[in-house]
């Protein structure tokens, strides 16, 4: 007896749309009564985000996310008023409103008149418009919010980071990329060296501070002494630290992802810094740090051997350093040396000897390596990623190339400073 697919019962149908994506998910709910019926059960849409064009009215468009237990939302383009979205998601958990451009102030203070308990999470990331007045609003009615998207919101100031360290305690993810009138204060304010205004966001996990470049070593020293839990600091572009600041941070123990690229007066002072204390880092990221050399590779291999990533992309490294580096590292699996010029055939070998466990190297502009090398490099068993841009091939070479293993990828497209 032939058994059709209309047989089966509603939750195997919905336990099969469940591995569908959002488009097809929506086209199996079109197909028939039973199927949009099982397409609708909540299971289905575990964990979606609604893409929306708010543009015009649509009256069944909530109810309809809410009885697929959709609970997160990201708003394409803004037309209408926000507060339609908060009035229509009574128990949304994830608002991404990253680059609406239209988005001020008076729109989202329309929106946030009273507490919402549900919302986790924020992403106001490119909302040039959003000044203090609105961080003031996030404070008083998301109290429970988790993560705050802010980067390259360009009219924050210190004012609007004493409403946040006052009003959201929980938060464990802050994103300041860009925010470019922030200074030493603010950073005081989040990590509660302003007691009597604001308990701080004691909290934080992961604080973004890309391109804060008004920042110096007093907001590392803040940051080592109040935000104890942090586990990821991005630094990049921050021009204003130095190697007296990394001091301040080489004894946070929860830190595992530190990014001080472009960090222009960083060397390998700094990196003795962070080598000598107590960190357990598990990422670094040094790349285009000019004053870094093979001096930092020694101290990352007697201080940081538990390192899983390392970029030194654009560093001035040579052979020599990773020779006295690579034999401590066996645990490495992502090396970014990409236009470290003075690295050749040499540097790759060692590589390829004790760096076992690598997935991913970038060598993009080292001009000095040849079909030799990179002939070492993928024969590492666990090699997944290969980048290669601006390497000079011959064609005989670039015949050879076909002859690399077809399990890894071979990238030739270049990585930018940014």
């Amino acid at each position: 007896m032939e058994t059709h697919i209309s047989c089966l019962f509603p939750e195997l149908l919905a336990m099969i749309f469940g591995y569908l994506d959002v488009r097809d998910k929506g086209r199996a709910a079109q197909v028939c009564t039973a199927w949009r019926d099982a397409a609708y059960h909540k299971s289905v849409w575990r964990g979606v985000e609604a893409k929306l064009h708010l543009r015009r009215a649509n009256p069944s468009l909530f109810p309809s996310l809410q009885a697929r237990g959709i609970r997160r939302v990201q708003i394409l383009s803004l037309r209408r008023s926000l507060s339609y979205v908060i009035q229509g998601m009574a128990n949304i958990e994830s608002l991404n409103l990253s680059g609406c451009y239209n988005l001020t102030d008076n729109g989202l203070g329309h929106a946030f008149v009273q507490e919402i308990g549900s919302l986790r999470a924020l992403n106001l990331s490119l909302c040039k418009q959003i000044t203090d007045s609105s961080l003031g609003r996030i404070a008083q009615y998301l109290k429970g919010l988790e993560v705050l998207e802010l980067g390259g919101c360009s009219n924050i100031t210190n004012t609007g980071l004493l409403l946040i360290a006052w009003g959201l305690q929980r938060l464990k993810s802050l994103n300041l990329r860009s925010c470019r009138h922030l200074s030493d204060v603010g950073i005081g304010h989040l990590a509660g060296m302003t007691r009597s205004a604001a308990e701080g966001c004691l909290g934080l996990e992961q604080l973004t501070l890309q391109d804060c470049q008004k920042l110096t070593d007093l907001s590392l020293k803040h940051i080592s002494r109040g935000l104890m839990g942090l586990r990821l600091l991005n630094l990049s572009f921050c021009g204003g630290i130095s190697d007296a600041g990394l001091l301040h941070l080489s004894h946070m123990g929860s830190l595992r992802s530190l990014n001080l690229r472009s960090c222009d007066n960083i060397s390998d002072t700094g990196i003795m810094h962070l080598a000598m204390g107590s960190l357990r880092l598990s990422g670094l990221d040094v790349s285009f740090c000019d004053k870094v050399g093979d001096q930092s590779l020694a101290y990352i291999a007697q201080g940081l051997d538990g390192l899983k990533s390392l970029s030194l992309c654009s560093c001035h490294i040579s052979d020599d350093g990773i020779n006295r580096m690579v034999r401590q590292m066996h645990g490495l699996r992502t090396l970014n040396i990409g236009q470290c010029v003075r690295i050749t055939d040499k540097g790759l070998e060692l590589i390829a000897e004790h760096l076992s466990q690598l997935t991913g190297i970038d060598l993009y502009g080292c001009t000095r390596i040849t079909k030799r090398g990179l002939e070492r490099i993928t024969q590492l068993p666990c090699l997944k990623v290969l980048n290669l841009g601006l390497w000079q091939m011959t064609d005989s070479e670039k015949e050879a190339r076909g002859d690399f293993s077809p399990l890894f990828t071979v990238r030739t497209r270049g990585s930018s400073r940014r």
